[in-house]
């Protein structure tokens, strides 16, 4: 009996481990399924994420507001800020209230920052925009301080914090980031009028402090700009590469200094119609933050005298008085547009010195400005007088009507032309505009030229 009893014990023991065992096995395989479908629903969603574009609506032109801006809402909950659209350097800064020491009246509030939001002289971020001089810091948790100038005499003096920013993504997503950013408490502007028509600068040089550099840190979006000015007034711009046509682009290598934070396709040869002017190996950039195109010396005064060569006198007088621009001519009736002069014009052509030879042809319309006295003036100034060195500066009135991108990843340049009237099809619905009127309205209040190209920044 005892026998029997132990046998039916045993039996029981041997069929309850096998009814665990099962369980266990099933568990394990729903357990494992589950973790898979998560990890390829979070590859999905990270591939999808840096497969998309941000876009943003452009305001501003080049005459009379000087300017490009976008908007960006910042905070939680977001506020919106102007900010003027520069590659010609990193840092993105608003204007804050830490309390302020110097700031221009601007069309926002101040950004007002928390202590919680201030980031220290230790993070990488802080380090990267100290590339003058070594950085060192006194503690741990000291606050990170900069100062950013310009070429234009404008500064501005601040604090790194980070916060959240609100960007609508071109795949319907809308994601909020907290980015570092500057929080400028002391700006020094040589003229502005008042109120400004920005709170600050969007940085898009190819540092690491920039926003689309972080954007490509945290896996959202690939490290790739690009910005289509319309000669009208407004435009887009746009962070990734999901809108490029890049079998349409004329693509050159990014020649990169360490020491220079600037977008340069290189050394070009110069072109007025087709002669060539005897000028080669120009050291070129292309900067969003500079109103105008500026040439060295030479250049710009081999430019004049080819220009002033073909002009038919009975038709177009110098108009010293003018004082709009450096060069203006008047007709025997005021201008309404540039179309009513373009043909006494040729367009200028560089030919940049690399293994393709991609060229860059600028139209009339792309170095010509209608002043409001009815004038036709020359949109191409002498940078030597700025302070500009050897540098020849492709700026906004020279990039109109063109898509420009520049690709960090692969670090290249390139341009096609484009009706930036017209946003792509991608993401059109998806205009991050802030709260703005309609696509393409911006403010036509004159507006000093702005120069955007990077000095210093300790």
């Amino acid at each position: 009996m005892a026998n029997k009893s132990l046998a039916s014990w045993l039996l029981l023991l041997l069929l309850l481990l096998f009814i665990s065992l099962s369980l266990f096995s099933i568990f394990s395989e729903a357990a494992d399924k589950h973790q898979h479908k998560k990890k390829q629903s979070s590859s999905s969603s990270s591939s999808s994420s840096i497969d998309s574009s941000v876009i943003f609506s452009v305001h501003g032109n080049v005459y009379p507001d000087g300017l490009f801006y976008v908007t960006l809402d910042i905070g939680n909950p977001p506020k919106p800020y102007y900010l003027d659209v520069d590659t010609g350097s990193d840092l993105t800064w608003v204007q804050c209230d830490a309390p302020c020491r110097n700031c221009f009246p601007g069309p926002n509030q101040l950004y007002k920052p928390k202590k919680k939001k201030l980031v220290n002289c230790e993070d990488p971020l802080c380090t990267s925009i100290h590339t003058i001089r070594k950085h060192t810091c006194g503690s741990p948790h000291e606050q990170c301080d900069y100062l950013i100038a310009y070429a234009d005499q404008g500064s501005s003096l601040g604090v790194l914090v980070k916060d959240a920013f609100n960007l609508h993504f071109a795949n319907g997503s809308l994601l909020q980031p907290h980015l570092a950013f500057g929080c400028g408490y002391d700006q020094q502007v040589p003229s502005i009028n008042s109120p400004a028509p920005t709170d600050g600068v969007l940085g898009l040089g190819y540092g690491k402090s920039t926003i689309i550099s972080q954007l490509q840190d945290l896996g959202l979006t690939r490290n790739v700009i690009g910005h289509c000015f319309s000669g009208r007034g407004g435009g887009y711009l746009f962070f990734g590469d999901s809108l490029v046509p890049y079998s349409s682009v004329t693509w050159t290598p990014m020649i990169r200094n360490p020491s220079l934070k600037y977008y340069s396709p290189g050394s070009a040869n110069l072109f007025f119609g087709n002669q060539p002017m005897g000028l080669k190996g120009l050291q070129v950039v292309f900067d969003s933050g500079s109103s105008y195109t500026y040439f060295v010396t030479q250049a710009y005064e081999a430019f004049i005298y080819a220009v002033k060569k073909d002009l038919p006198a009975k038709q177009l007088k110098e108009a010293p008085a003018d004082k709009t621009l450096p060069m203006c001519w008047k007709g025997t009736r005021p201008f309404k547009s540039i179309l009513d002069v373009k043909k006494f014009f040729k367009p200028l052509v560089l030919v940049f010195a690399n293994r393709k030879k991609p060229l860059l042809e600028i139209p009339p319309e792309g170095y010509l400005i209608i002043t409001s006295k009815g004038n036709v003036c020359l949109g191409i100034l002498n940078g030597s007088e700025v302070g500009l060195g050897n540098l020849n500066v492709i700026g906004d009135i020279s990039m109109q009507d063109l898509m420009v991108i520049y690709n960090n990843n692969k670090q290249q340049i390139g341009w096609v032309h484009a009706d930036c009237n017209r946003l792509p099809k991608s993401g059109t619905a998806l205009i991050a505009d802030g709260g703005r009127d309609g696509f393409g309205n911006s403010f036509t209040q004159p507006y000093v030229a702005s120069m955007g190209i990077l000095t210093d920044e300790l």
